[in-house]
């Protein structure tokens, strides 16, 4: 790590903390050419490889934009989809590897979308299953009083 400062190639760590609900490592550093001290932060990657090849890091906030307008008109708190979208990032990380298709990132707001309001899971499964009928209603309708959804 390069001194902010001096740019020296040398320092140490003094501290390290979790922040972030753990997600991210707050390190103290100290030059050892300049004796400064300054604060890194380390967050691991996790990119999203798009339907078109496109690649972009991980949105949370993408996460509860989706899921805000899937449950637009209902009354579903800021703070759980807050916690919504940390759970699909904590369900994406899970998976042990830096590159996630977009199509996992819906698979993975299905099920706590459904926990959370089921006429915002609806809503957002009619997009991403892509219903074309009203009998894509009824079926995710019956698989929701079933369970199976």
């Amino acid at each position: 790590m390069h001194c902010q400062f001096c740019h020296h190639d040398q320092t140490k760590v003094i501290d390290s903390r979790l922040i972030d609900d753990g997600m991210t490592i707050r390190r103290r550093r100290e030059c050892l050419a300049c004796g400064k001290r300054f604060t890194t932060l380390e967050r691991s990657q996790l990119i999203v490889v798009k339907r078109d090849g496109v690649v972009e890091d991980f949105s949370r906030d993408k996460v509860i934009r989706g899921v805000r307008r899937a449950c637009q008109g209902r009354d579903v708190p800021e703070a759980s989809l807050k916690l919504l979208a940390q759970q699909v990032e904590e369900t994406l990380r899970s998976k042990g590897t830096p590159r996630v298709n977009s199509n996992d990132i819906g698979l993975a707001i299905l099920e706590p979308l459904r926990d959370l309001d089921e006429v915002g899971y609806l809503r957002f499964a009619s997009v991403y299953k892509s219903f074309s009928s009203a009998q894509d209603f009824e079926n995710e309708i019956l698989s929701l009083r079933n369970g199976d959804a």
